[in-house]
């Protein structure tokens, strides 16, 4: 994958797979530690022990479709190649967190994308599903959450085309007032 906006929408569409009626998608870029992280939290199915130990291996995958499973171990590899580490905590019937470091200024740390086209995708075409993300760049804070998006909306969905487009707008906002579009 080209970049972090990618992995996060291989991530997050994992978590729908997994029956996820909510996805927290959480990132903090702290300088002072040089340090990223990316965690992406879920109400899904969740996984055993078993499978959470093997789900960052390439051919470990609980699709019937394919007998790979690339998402987890291609975001793991890119974590180990800037002196980081992906970590899976998962229960069954208990969602799934995952949570991935990053040494901020490593050569090969991978550029982040487009993470608004990322959002809007997973927005408008899951509108069933409640999206908190949460972006934080040292002191300062963006955050937006789809529940409470909904409640103000009352019948109108979120996949309704001028909701996407101010959604698109806060988004857009809010990423460049934190320098990350």
């Amino acid at each position: 994958m080209q970049d972090f906006s990618l992995h996060i929408l291989d991530l997050a569409e994992n978590s729908i797979t997994a029956g996820a009626r909510r996805i927290e998608i959480r990132i903090d870029e702290e300088s002072g530690r040089d340090r990223l992280t990316i965690e992406i939290a879920d109400d899904g199915r969740g996984m055993s022990r078993e499978m959470a130990d093997r789900a960052l291996d390439p051919f470990a995958t609980t699709r019937t479709t394919r007998k790979v499973g690339l998402g987890l171990s291609l975001f793991a590899q890119a974590a180990r190649a800037c002196n980081g580490e992906v970590s899976i905590d998962s229960e069954p019937g208990r969602g799934t967190r995952l949570t991935g470091t990053f040494q901020a200024s490593h050569i090969d740390r991978k550029p982040w994308g487009s993470i608004t086209d990322t959002l809007i995708t997973l927005i408008a075409g899951n509108p069933g599903i409640s999206f908190y993300y949460r972006h934080r760049r040292d002191d300062r804070v963006y955050s937006l959450d789809t529940e409470v998006i909904k409640k103000e909306l009352g019948d109108v969905p979120v996949s309704d085309p001028r909701v996407v487009q101010l959604i698109r707008g806060d988004l857009e906002e809010g990423l460049s007032g934190l320098g990350v579009q």
